[in-house]
């Protein structure tokens, strides 16, 4: 997979092809001097529990690591607050409204999208429900599971970042 200021061969602010990558983060116009800085994009994950403790987790409808398990989560929008993704990811992905929210690590990620490498920066919240009740599986989701904190394995996740995120939280919270 190559890397993702490879792909952008024209300025976006003149037009030529003079736009070549100069390191690892940034690509540089030869003609205009237009310099663009390659940073990730923000993407949430949540942690669901209930009052009773236990935990709900999605197993994933598309690919990438399709039919694996994962957090509700995804892409912050362009004027949304980490918080605000995590209100409406969690909505469309299980049509529940959480009443609380916190923060509680990030982890680097590169998502496989089309053949493109997304870097992102995945942060990860807890969030509470009153219940399960309602919850159905939309969007990127193909299935709800409750799960009690213990039989939480993240050997089962399909995305590395994710992976990574289950173990810190079972080690941690």
């Amino acid at each position: 997979m190559r890397h993702p200021l490879e792909t952008f061969e024209y300025c976006p602010v003149c037009g030529q092809r003079t736009f070549m990558p100069t390191n690892e983060k940034a690509s540089r116009c030869a003609s205009c001097g237009f310099v663009y800085y390659f940073n990730p994009s923000a993407a949430v994950a949540c942690f669901i529990k209930n009052t009773k403790g236990e935990l709900m987790i999605v197993r994933r409808g598309q690919a990438p690591a399709e039919n694996t398990l994962d957090l509700p989560g995804g892409f912050v929008d362009m004027f949304e607050t980490g918080e605000d993704a995590v209100r409406r990811e969690v909505k469309e992905e299980t049509n529940l409204d959480i009443s609380a929210c916190r923060y509680l690590f990030s982890i680097p990620n590169i998502y496989p999208y089309s053949g493109f490498k997304v870097h992102t920066l995945d942060l990860f919240f807890e969030c509470e429900v009153q219940d399960f009740m309602g919850a159905v599986a939309n969007d990127d989701a193909e299935e709800i599971c409750i799960v009690r904190r213990e039989e939480l394995n993240p050997e089962d996740f399909g995305l590395e970042s994710v992976r990574k995120a289950v173990s810190l939280y079972l080690a941690a919270y």
